[in-house]
Order: C-alpha cells, then structure tokens, then sequence
C-alpha cells in the first residue's frame, strides 16, 4: 500500500499558517485533528477568502476541524495506593478498542486494541509497545499483549514496516524492530498464526535493508537510521523549520533522529551540542544493528520451527555476518565499550551512551567484550537514580540527566545476561526507587527521569508527559524481577 496523504500533503499552505505561527502551543495538536468536511472543500474556502489574521485563522480551524483536547488522558493518583496497584488501575485508561479511523483522520486503522502511552500521545507507537507489553504480562494481560502485536502485523502488511506510529505522518519512518522481541512473549500460538508472523518478521528485515543499508569501509553491510521524506516533519514543523533553515538533507537527519526514537540526542549531533549540526543518517547505530541480529537469529530460529531449513541457514549466516562487522566497526577497545559509526570521519562517535547496552541485550557481543561494557556502563552511566541516557548535557531530553525506562531495562537484561547481576540490580532498583519517589510526591508516572536528582526529566520539543505506558511496563516487570 502506498504512504498515505498527511496533514501536510493535504492542507498545504493551510498547514504550514497554523503551524508556523502556533495557533496551537503543542505542533501535534493540528496533525490530530478530523475534517468535519471534505479537505478539498476546507482548501477551496481557505484559497478563497484567507483568514486575516491569527484570531481569524483559529476560528477558521476550529469552525472546520475537531480538535483534540490538550489535556492529559490520566489523572493523577490522589489515594496513592502502592506502587503496582496504581499500574494495574491505568491499563485501561491507556487502552483503546479497535480502530476504524473518521474520514480524513490522521490515524490508521487498527483491526485488536491497543494501548498508547498518555499525554500528548494518543496513538499507538512502535517500540514504546514492547516496553508496555513487559508490564501487560506481568500483570496477567497477554491477552492484550497479542491484540497489539495483531495490530503491528497487520501494519507490516500494510506498509511493508511498522511505523513509527499509527499516524499518517510517520508512515515514512518505523522505529527501532522490537516486533521479534514481543513475538517472543507469547510463545503460545499455534502453527498458521507462527507462519504469518514469520512473515511480517521477514517483511520488516527487508524493510531495513533495502532501504537502510550503508556499506562499511570494507565492504561489510550495515544498517542506519533514516526517513523517506526530506522536509519537516508535519508533527514539529515549526521546530524543524526553524532548525533546519531551509536544508532539506537537515530536516532528513531530524526525520531520521526521530526514527531512532532518540529524538533527540548528542548521538547524532555532529559537535555534540547543537541540533542544527545533526546527521543522524551518517551515523551507523549500535542499536539499531544489535536489534536487527537478534531479529535475524529470531527469524532463523522461527524458520528451523516451522521446517523452513534453506530460510534458517540464510538468517543465520545474515547474523554471523553482522556480528562480525559490529564486532569490527562498533567496538572501542581502548575505552571497553560499543558505540555509533561515524561515516565520514571514519571512527566510532565520541562518548559512552545507554546504547552500548544493546549488544549484550540481544547476546551480539563477545564474552569478554560483554564483560568490559558491563564495567563501563556501572563506572561511567550509572547515576544515583538509575542510568544516565549519556554522559553530556545538551538540553535534549535523550542526554545527561536523563534517565529512561526503556534504556534501564535494555541495561539491566544486558549486563545480567553477561553475569553481572550486581550491577543490574544497583540500575533497577535505584530507577524503581525513583519512580516510586516521584510518585508518592505527584501521584503520576513520568515519561523521563532526571537520574541525578531524583525528579522529572525535562529537556526537548515538548513538556515531559504523565501517563506512561513504557514507564508503566519496566516498572512492574522490574518489580517483578527484583521480587524474585
């Protein structure tokens, strides 16, 4: 199926006066909003008598547009009953039934429910899911587990990828592949939904690496972050445009900053300070190519199960091929740790962040490598209050002193599964001890975390939202963890 329109292809210079001159203080609010009409006729009125001014300009949205409302989706707790209690209490307030969108709505259709992460973010996204899901098991909602992933197949076969998230505007971009790593939470299916799931598992590694592939200096073949379009994205327009000036492979690397879901970060900042220096898609992510290992050993085991031999032997050379190129180009020695290539100047990119968990998260990484990065990862980002997202602060919310829930779980699975379960402890619980501080003072789960000081993370586009769905789901499948 082709990219459908988005807001921006459909609204034109419409589009671009609401977001430029901020009749909306969130740029995601317009990018929501349903037609009450036809766009063609919106267009037709709008070309014809331009609003005069701002106040003008509102009224002519609000008199053909419905808006969704900016306030959050979940109220703070007030009793304060524990921790886990609260959590279980906000599964339903998160899920949605399934979704047969309004005509000229943003949103794509989802055929089983699904749960979004609150606040400002009313879809379904992509690798916040996986992070949902840990707790959906934990507290006995498999069922759950499995519409979503129903949903994401359904988008595979839709769009050749999962999105970003199931809107309009992010079609052009997916996020990093978790989907093998929730097909592995639910063991339980029987042969023909396997085989259809195998599939869209195949479909999204093509995905990757038809359009995501750059070649190493030695030829070697490896994955980068990127986005299909070159213009700002519809959902920050007014913060691209002015970021970007006009610089159309800029608005690409911003597009592609979002695709990583560390939008955004010193990662992919060239001096590592300023965003109007980002080129996300000269970097080649540790990540991003540990994910897609463990998604190439997922599908050849996947393929051995279902008799497929020729598939498991072509996946499982795909993974000894990466692992060796990963081993190569993403490796320090000198500072024991993984990191991002730099393309163009030829090295790995400078400073240790939370990604160089993802090589002993998905089991990439040589032993005594996995041993070393376990050391640096205690030495160099473990802060008073859980793991610091990297070692520098920008004021982008992906950087210092930040702290992630997703990140927090990635280390902790990583560094216990190359044995250090000390250190996997000191992360887990200091980040449990931090959101249940939090939440005894404001009632909420927060989206971010300063780490450092014990309180909500700030930095980026957009305030820091309650809710939230992956904050939610690492802290009870820690809890759970540790309790055992």
């Amino acid at each position: 199926m082709a990219a459908p329109a988005t807001p921006a292809d459909l609204y034109g210079a419409l589009f671009q006066a609401v977001q430029m001159r901020r009749v909306f203080a969130d740029g995601k609010t317009f990018v929501d909003a349903v037609p009450r009409r036809d766009p063609a006729a919106i267009m037709a009125d709008y070309r014809a008598a331009p609003p005069a001014d701002d106040a003008a300009l509102k009224a002519f949205v609000l008199a053909n547009f419905d808006v969704p409302a900016e306030a959050p989706t979940v109220a703070p707790s007030t009793e304060r009953p524990p921790l886990a209690d609260h959590i279980r209490a906000l599964w339903p307030q998160l899920t949605r039934p399934p979704l047969v969108p309004p005509a000229g709505s943003s949103a794509l259709a989802l055929p089983r429910r699904y749960v979004v992460p609150g606040g400002r973010f009313r879809e379904m996204y992509y690798w916040d899911s996986y992070f949902t899901m840990l707790g959906l098991e934990a507290d006995g909602h498999g069922d759950l587990t499995r519409d979503m992933i129903e949903d994401f197949v359904s988008l595979v076969a839709r769009y050749g990828h999962v999105p970003n998230g199931t809107r309009s505007y992010y079609v052009s971009r997916s996020q990093p592949p978790f989907l093998y790593l929730m097909m592995g939470l639910v063991p339980d299916v029987d042969r023909t939904t396997q085989a259809r799931w195998l599939d869209a598992l195949i479909a999204e590694h093509r995905f990757w690496t038809a359009q995501r592939s750059v070649a190493m200096p030695d030829g070697a073949t490896l994955q980068r972050y990127g986005d299909a379009r070159f213009t700002p994205r519809d959902e920050s327009w007014r913060e691209d445009v002015e970021t970007g000036a006009g610089d159309r492979q800029r608005y690409n690397d911003l597009r592609a900053g979002a695709e990583s879901g560390w939008d955004f970060s010193s990662r992919w900042l060239a001096d590592g300070r300023t965003l109007a220096t980002i080129d996300t898609t000269r970097i080649v992510p540790v990540d991003l190519n540990s994910l897609l290992y463990g998604m190439e050993r997922a599908i050849a085991t996947r393929c051995r199960a279902l008799g497929r031999a020729a598939c498991a032997g072509e996946f499982d050379r795909m993974a000894d091929t990466r692992r060796a190129a990963i081993e190569r180009w993403l490796w320090s020695a000198d500072e024991g740790r993984y990191g991002d290539f730099d393309l163009a100047a030829g090295r790995l990119r400078a400073g240790v962040t939370a990604a160089t968990a993802y090589p002993l998260f998905t089991g990439v990484a040589a032993p005594d490598r996995g041993a070393r990065t376990a050391d640096t990862i205690a030495r160099v980002l473990l802060a008073p209050n859980g793991l610091r997202t990297t070692t520098v602060a920008t004021g982008q919310q992906w950087d210092r002193p930040n702290g992630w829930a997703p990140l927090q779980w990635i280390a902790v699975e990583g560094v216990a599964r190359y044995g250090r379960d000390d250190v996997a402890r000191m992360i887990g619980t200091r980040f449990l001890a931090t959101v249940e501080r939090e939440y005894r003072a404001s009632g909420k789960l927060l989206e971010k975390y300063d780490v450092e000081e014990s309180r909500p993370g700030g930095g980026g586009e957009y305030p820091t939202q309650d809710g939230f769905g992956w904050t939610n789901g690492v802290t009870r499948a820690l809890q759970e963890r540790f309790a055992r």
